[in-house]
């Protein structure tokens, strides 16, 4: 039976976490949900924690419709959590981190600084595979979220994650449709932005941020153009990443 750490970086109370905590239970997996007490979108990987000697608040929480699902609320970011956990701070360590399910999809190179994606590559880069999973959702205030269309594929992908011989990522996004109506699961390589983009405006004694939607993002064939053409979408992905191809030897003759 495979023992799942199911985070996300929108807080405990998101219900993209309660939907995929209780799909991976009724799918017969061991699941011990751990997440942000607060929002922490946009943490990326950070690991900031109070210091040494200090002590993260951990509160036992009660999720709707899971009585016997151990729920934790931590003051910390998702990848700190999920540090905490694959190193045994909530009990034996999870075999496999599900991070989600994410209002709103991860996609490009705007991953970085997800904290959905962060959880999932922290997770590998201390040994254990992980899943980021996210919904391609505008406004949960005005339309419905498809959940389950998120979580849909999951089930062929797990096995997946435990066949690797070293911890992968995997990154899912899917359009919010209904299930029935998706087009199908794609491989695809990351666009090189994120479908929303931030534009940065200056003026006296500030600096303000906005995000809007790009068409340079839909480049055929990636994660962004095919999640827009009502596809769900997976990449694989790598927590750390060497450049074998660049020889930094003429630098470090100048030095030596």
């Amino acid at each position: 039976m495979t023992r799942i750490l199911v985070t996300n970086d929108d807080g405990i109370d998101s219900p993209g976490l309660h939907h995929l905590a209780r799909a991976l239970h009724a799918a017969g997996h061991t699941v011990v949900v751990a997440a942000p007490a607060q929002d922490a979108s946009g943490t990326s990987a950070s690991v900031t924690y109070p210091g040494p000697g200090q002590q993260l608040t951990v509160d036992r929480r009660d999720l709707p419709d899971l009585p016997d699902v151990a729920a934790y609320a931590l003051a910390a970011p998702p990848a700190l959590i999920t540090l905490v956990a694959v190193r045994g701070g909530l009990g034996r360590p999870p075999d496999v981190v599900v991070s989600g399910v994410n209002r709103g999809a991860n996609t490009g190179h705007a991953i970085l600084h997800s904290g959905t994606v962060g959880a999932a590559l922290t997770a590998a880069a201390n040994g254990c595979p992980a899943i980021a999973v996210s919904l391609q959702l505008d406004d949960e205030a005005t339309q419905p979220a498809y959940w389950e269309a998120a979580t849909r594929y999951l089930p062929a992908l797990l096995p997946a994650l435990r066949q690797s011989a070293t911890p992968i990522v995997l990154n899912l996004n899917a359009p919010n449709l209904p299930p029935d109506q998706l087009r199908g699961l794609r491989e695809a390589r990351l666009a090189a932005f994120g479908a929303v983009q931030t534009t940065v405006r200056t003026g006296d004694g500030y600096v303000e941020l906005s995000l809007a939607d790009t068409e340079a993002s839909r480049e055929p064939g990636t994660d962004s153009a095919l999640l827009a053409d009502g596809y769900a979408t997976v990449s694989a992905v790598t927590p750390i990443l060497e450049v074998p191809d660049v020889s930094l030897r003429a630098v470090l003759d100048t030095v030596s």
